[in-house]
């Protein structure tokens, strides 16, 4: 080898550990990375359906919302949502997105009211408690908090059990809230308000708020996730003292008739 050659790899060399490394685009921070999961399952017709999409809708443009927002450390929320039934509505799934500013908070509840309304048979709490924990994988988004909101009318009675999922969700540092929609309670399963606080949520600060009348639907949405993102405790009430079956859902299925469909018909 000449001397010009081991001159010129010297100069490479040099270059080479010289050279800056590839940056790597840090995740946004954000106070809170949210994930609405919205019950949409048969036991809801399509006029509450409708009413609790429009609930959403009316929260996220909600004034006072968007101070709990802007509140925060940062001044900023990263949000998604999708519905989900016995399975996951991809159709339904909402990309990420930044909520800073009512034009931020409008254009997200817009792309929520654009979607058609269906239901869908059976209620997998754990298929949705599934899917959205991925969610917070590679979003782009460094909160301090992460959360889960599940919205639902019924206790699980479709797929895997509820409380292996909840847990694997709370250990991973995630917190699940829930929504108990009890505007037509069962006798059958108990209050729903407690079986949602034994069974789904879990976490630091988790808590659980019940809907009983339609027309709060609204108001319950817009202080549950004024709560979310301010990361303020929910106030402390009363529930029932007796423990939830957390495998009530399962055991009232008739027939376990969902497990034999076809999967077709399930979507």
């Amino acid at each position: 080898m000449n001397v010009m050659r081991i001159d010129a790899l010297a100069i490479l060399t040099c270059l080479a550990w010289a050279a800056p490394a590839p940056t790597v685009a840090a995740d946004e921070e954000v106070d809170v990375e949210l994930v609405l999961a919205v019950d949409v399952s048969g036991s809801m017709d399509l006029e509450e359906a409708q009413i609790q999409r429009d609930g959403y809708v009316a929260a996220l443009t909600h004034p006072d919302f968007l101070t709990a927002v802007q509140s925060g450390l940062t001044g900023r929320i990263a949000i998604t949502y999708f519905e989900w039934a016995g399975r996951i509505n991809p159709e339904s799934f909402t990309a990420w997105q930044i909520i800073s500013t009512a034009e931020e908070a409008e254009t997200f509840a817009a792309r929520l009211d654009e979607r058609p309304i269906m239901t869908r048979r059976g209620t997998s709490i754990s298929a949705a408690l599934t899917y959205a924990v991925p969610l917070f994988d590679g979003n782009g988004f460094a909160g301090m908090r992460r959360v889960i909101d599940v919205s639902g009318d019924g206790p699980n009675n479709f797929g895997a059990p509820v409380t292996p999922a909840r847990d694997a969700a709370i250990q991973l540092g995630i917190v699940v809230n829930g929504l108990a929609i009890m505007v037509r309670p069962s006798v059958a399963y108990g209050a729903l308000d407690r079986y949602y606080a034994d069974c789904v949520i879990g976490g630091p600060g988790a808590f659980v708020l019940p809907v009983h009348k339609r027309e709060d639907f609204a108001q319950a949405i817009r202080r549950k996730l004024i709560l979310e993102v301010s990361g303020r405790e929910a106030p402390a009430r009363i529930v029932p003292a007796a423990a939830a079956d957390c495998m009530i859902g399962e055991r009232l299925r008739p027939g376990l008739f969902l497990d034999r469909i076809s999967p077709e018909m399930q979507r």
